[in-house]
């Protein structure tokens, strides 16, 4: 090899991660405020999707501190914090603002037309007024929706399957999240598979001991929880579950860990790293207006076998044969 052309070679080589870098780096070299309207207290809290959502922005080449500034907030699923982080994020002039509830969305909406809101877990926002349609959001806000079908039916049919003397379901609600919009859904399907179900509020953190206490002590054989404060809650959920041997499902797999039996539901990690890329595209020029509502196309099932086993359940060889993950 002729010595000019090795020198070429060399130097090629090494800019190579250079230019891969540059293929990562945001468009704009200037420091960008993204936003992030969360729901529980704390980062703690939020930690094992903060950590998803900081990791996914890193993939595409956004450093805290070097090239991006976020601004989280955690309202604690407090409405006056809801209102006042929104309004506060608009006063520090964010970029973008992540809403990771639909709470936070519709709060964001009032405090701005003009800031760009990527919502991440929507749960009925074209009935909300949020966005105009799925396909063309119409406004600042775009992002993701967590309905696509109604799979309430599939989710007790699972709990039915792994639970064979299960008659009666309990339904623990968060008075406060707009979940509670798919009870009658619930109470439908419930009667369709030949159960009865009843729905038990929770309207606080303190309540989650005492539903519990109620569900056992009204005969319930299983149990179903949803809601964001339950999520938020989820080492007192599973702890209660267990203390009162009841078994529990879920929608949020990052439940499942804590003392459930099991869960079926969207992706929720995945949500977050599609939301980053959302804020990316929005960043690099494109009009939340003209980016469609992204909607799940992929379901998990989780089973923990060690809850299973503490409450003496044989499962199905075919229900953990089709399960996405079994905690053993």
């Amino acid at each position: 090899m002729r010595r000019r052309q090795f020198i070429h070679l060399v130097a090629m080589s090494s800019a190579w991660p250079l230019v891969a870098h540059a293929q990562r780096t945001p468009a704009s070299s200037r420091v960008v405020k993204i936003g992030v309207l969360w729901h529980a207290g704390s980062a703690d809290e939020e930690k094992v999707y903060l950590d998803i959502l900081t990791k996914a922005f890193s993939d595409l080449g956004y450093v805290d501190g070097k090239n991006v500034v976020f601004l989280h907030r955690f309202p604690a699923e407090q409405p006056e914090r809801f209102r006042q982080f929104a309004k506060d994020l608009v006063e520090e002039r964010a970029d973008v603002i992540l809403a990771v509830t639909q709470r936070g969305a519709m709060e964001l909406r009032r405090a701005t037309s003009a800031i760009p809101v990527v919502l991440v877990l929507g749960v009925n926002p074209v009935s909300s007024g949020l966005i105009e349609s799925l396909a063309h959001p119409g406004g600042n806000v775009t992002g993701l929706s967590v309905m696509t079908l109604d799979t309430s039916g599939k989710r007790l049919g699972l709990l039915k399957e792994a639970v064979p003397t299960l008659k009666r379901v309990a339904l623990l609600i968060d008075t406060n999240d707009p979940v509670n919009a798919n009870l009658s859904s619930y109470l439908s399907a419930a009667k369709a598979l030949g159960l009865k179900a009843g729905s038990v509020e929770v309207p606080t953190p303190d309540a989650i001991e005492t539903a519990f206490s109620s569900v056992a002590g009204n005969s319930y054989d299983a149990a179903l929880v949803m809601g964001s404060m339950l999520f938020n809650e989820r080492e007192r959920v599973g702890k209660a579950a267990l203390a009162h041997r009841i078994p529990a499902g879920s929608v949020i797999a990052e439940m499942v860990p804590h003392g459930l039996l099991m869960s079926y539901g969207q992706d929720f990690p995945d949500f977050f790293r599609k939301a980053a890329s959302y804020v990316d595209k929005i960043l690099k020029g494109a009009k939340p207006a003209d980016l469609p509502v992204e909607q799940p196309t992929r379901f998990k099932l989780v089973i923990n076998l060690k809850v299973a086993n503490a409450l003496n359940l044989a499962l199905p060889p075919t229900l953990l044969a089709s399960a996405d993950e079994v905690i053993e």
